[in-house]
């Protein structure tokens, strides 16, 4: 089978491990020899969307310049691993639709406690105390995705297992086809859970 360029998006709130997990998964995939990119919501505003704020139409045009580099690279082979908030699903369907390579949502979960436990900036605390306004998933809506192709709970579970299920992920629709430095770490051990708070960065 011809090996061909995807999207794998990651959603979540921030703080959930979705950067961790997607460098992780780079990790995996660049040892195999894939063409890898990253897009991480956070350097993308920093390095060209300097001009937008966090307003919902701001909000809404970041995501979209994401998911138009992401289906520009996808689409010319590239494995490419987005980390984003993208908090509205109308937003996450578009970007979906006019995607012509394979599109791969995972939605990395994480309870409100842990993601509080785990700010080093406080901005939780503070959202919670309207000391800080807009913060998606306090005073901001998020879209929880409905029927992503894979739910991670990055509370419950090791950055390892999180890993492993998206690259199983990844195999199952036919978009790996090469064998991965996970699968011999894992090939003589059963998946147990690790406090999530001990394994994930933000």
């Amino acid at each position: 089978m011809t090996e061909r360029g995807f999207t794998l998006w990651l959603t979540g709130l921030s703080g959930a491990g979705k950067t961790t997990l997607a460098r992780a998964v780079a990790t995996e995939l660049h040892s195999s020899g894939y063409p890898v990119e990253v897009l991480d919501g956070d350097e993308i505003r920093a390095a060209l969307n300097t001009d937008l704020g966090f307003s919902t139409t701001d909000r809404r045009k970041h995501v979209q310049i994401i998911g138009h580099i992401a289906n520009l690279l996808s689409r010319n082979g590239i494995a490419v691993l987005v980390s984003a908030i993208s908090p509205n699903a109308d937003v996450r369907a578009a970007i979906r639709s006019a995607h012509t390579s394979p599109f791969v949502e995972v939605f990395v979960d994480c309870s409100l406690p842990e993601l509080v436990r785990r700010d080093p900036k406080g901005l939780y605390a503070k959202a919670l105390s309207l000391a800080l306004h807009d913060f998606t998933g306090i005073s901001s809506p998020y879209d929880v995705p409905t029927a992503p192709e894979l739910h991670i709970n990055t509370d419950e579970e090791s950055v390892l297992v999180s890993t492993g299920k998206i690259l199983e992920c990844l195999r199952r629709r036919g978009l790996l086809q090469r064998a991965t430095m996970h699968e011999d770490r894992c090939s003589d051990t059963t998946e147990t859970h690790v406090p999530h708070s001990r394994t994930h960065a933000g």
